[in-house]
């Protein structure tokens, strides 16, 4: 999982962007998503560059498991758990990935919309 230079949130591990942790471990980091989408909007991102699911490997979807655990951390400190929040990983183009690093969103701090839903 090598830093990409291109990539945003690997540019944030690397020092060359700044960003406030609120949470940060040899694993991953958290942050405040800079065009929140909910009152709380946080994202949990490895510190590896990985950019889709698919392919992770047994590695891979232990960090996942570790970014799951982390947003429930992060939900707590910002009082949002005992309400609720929504935990989202979106995937390629047509889900709405913007950044291509792998990373969940964590949201809440209000009443949240239904998903959308699927036409078909």
């Amino acid at each position: 999982m090598a830093a990409d230079e291109s990539c945003v949130f690997c540019r944030i591990v690397a020092g060359q962007l700044p960003a406030e942790f609120l949470h940060s471990d040899d694993t991953c980091f958290a942050i405040r998503d800079i065009a929140p989408a909910a009152r709380v909007h946080l994202l949990v991102i490895p510190r590896g560059h990985v950019t889709h699911l698919d392919g992770i490997g047994e590695d891979g979807r232990r960090v996942v498991g570790h970014l799951a655990s982390v947003a429930t951390s992060v939900a707590v400190a910002e009082g949002i758990a005992e309400s609720g929040y929504r935990l989202v990983i979106n995937q390629r183009d047509d889900a709405g990935q913007e950044v291509d690093h792998l990373h969940l969103h964590v949201l809440g701090g209000e009443k949240l919309g239904g998903m959308v839903q699927c036409r078909h």
